[in-house]
């Protein structure tokens, strides 16, 4: 049984660590969108109204320790620094005092922990920083958990990964008998995404819609999804593969090769359940470039549909955008993630607006999530994250939930 931040007994004067998501879009220190740090808000104002002195930590973007050069090193950890997240939280939960310790680990950042007053805050600098972040380190997970007598986890986005500070703390501080819990943010992530998991009948038709550029990256999850949905609806690159794997001509669209009999097996085990495109948007151009060739062509392979040589396709057209509205409005649940063509540019956005208008059209009367990633990013620069049961923070993190029936590093620590 998984513990809420709400179990949490005598926080006053406790030490709580909290794993939160931080890794914000940044250039220079300047914040372009802060709705992470906002998402973590009522985790982090809880804690503080109890009276809790509040130890964050999150990653900041990526440090590849791999690279031989230190001085390149260094270039990543000072373009990840976390220090304009503390400035921009401590605007966010004014007049709470937050601290910024710009190390992570040694006598520096005990002090800084020990320095803090009941229902302060303190932001440690950048988890990723450290090498033995991402190995879970055990010498690492034990130093930062010393400096804790509770954990909560937030960070859904990271829950995916077995981290020194998304899985070593919480295991060792369990094993010293202290307390565990989910925030507010796990909490809405993980009773949404189970909802898609562990299926009920009054959700169903339950129907799911996945693009994206490669088969590869969703085998797992169109594996899991057929067990549980009765549509699959494809769309985006990995259209193709299908397409390839089923004899038709894909002119220059992707492809992956080494795909081809996985998808061909998962057309003829899915009984009629995964749904591909008839028709598609083809261009001789994937740059914009001026006088580029558009068209709709049909892809049924039954009358003889293809793409000519030349040409990719970079949406779905207007027959599949029919197709798909009819069976999405039919639902009583939708797990989508991935958009459905190149939404990015404005000739190849029109299956993916119809996608987000169809389930829009559902609210009040079905359960509907989007996955987070692209398709989060697709719902909000179009205007529909309000039309959403739930829009999830964590693009890979809500796939492998669905890929693993349920189960989550991150997660599974807290049980």
């Amino acid at each position: 049984m998984l513990k809420t931040i709400e179990d949490l007994k005598d926080l006053k004067g406790k030490r709580v660590v909290v794993r939160v998501d931080f890794n914000v879009p940044q250039t220079n220190g300047v914040i372009r969108d802060d709705n992470r740090i906002r998402a973590a808000l009522p985790t982090i104002n809880y804690l503080t109204s109890k009276g809790a002195r509040v130890v964050l930590m999150s990653h900041l973007g990526k440090i590849k320790w791999k690279e031989p050069d230190m001085a390149k090193i260094e270039a990543m950890k000072k373009a990840n620094d976390l220090s304009c997240v503390a400035t921009r939280l401590g605007e966010l939960v004014a007049p709470t005092h937050v601290a910024f310790c710009p190390v992570t680990h040694g006598e520096e950042l005990k002090e800084a922990v020990n320095k803090l007053n009941d229902g302060e805050i303190l932001l440690m600098q950048n988890t990723r920083y450290e090498k033995g972040e991402e190995k879970n380190n055990p010498e690492l997970a034990a130093e930062w958990a010393s400096l804790a007598d509770a954990f909560v986890m937030d960070a859904f986005g990271s829950s995916h990964r077995a981290h020194a500070s998304t899985v070593g703390i919480p295991s060792i501080l369990k094993e010293e008998g202290k307390q565990v819990a989910e925030g507010y943010l796990m909490i809405k992530e993980v009773e949404n995404l189970t909802r898609c998991v562990e299926v009920n009948e009054k959700d169903r038709p339950y129907v799911a819609i996945l693009g994206g550029f490669k088969v590869s990256d969703k085998i797992k999850v169109i594996d899991s999804l057929l067990k549980k949905c009765d549509y699959v609806l494809i769309g985006g690159a990995m259209t193709y593969t299908f397409k390839k794997a089923m004899g038709m001509n894909i002119g220059k669209s992707p492809v992956e090769m080494d795909q081809l009999e996985y998808a061909k097996k998962c057309i003829e085990d899915a009984n009629g359940r995964l749904i591909l495109p008839d028709d598609a948007v083809i261009t001789d151009s994937f740059e914009e470039v001026e006088g580029r060739n558009i068209k709709v062509v049909d892809t049924e392979i039954e009358n003889g549909g293809h793409i000519p040589d030349g040409f990719e396709g970079c949406d779905i057209g207007p027959k599949t955008i029919a197709r798909y509205e009819d069976i999405i409005s039919k639902a009583k649940m939708v797990f989508w993630n991935g958009p459905v063509g190149v939404f990015e540019q404005k000739d190849f956005q029109n299956g993916t607006v119809a996608v987000c208008k169809a389930i829009a059209a559902l609210k009040g009367k079905a359960f509907t999530v989007c996955g987070g990633g692209d398709s989060a990013s697709a719902v909000k620069q179009f205007g529909y994250k309000s039309e959403f049961s739930h829009v999830s923070t964590g693009g890979g993190a809500s796939l492998e939930m669905i890929e693993n029936d349920g189960h989550l590093p991150g997660v599974d620590v807290l049980r």
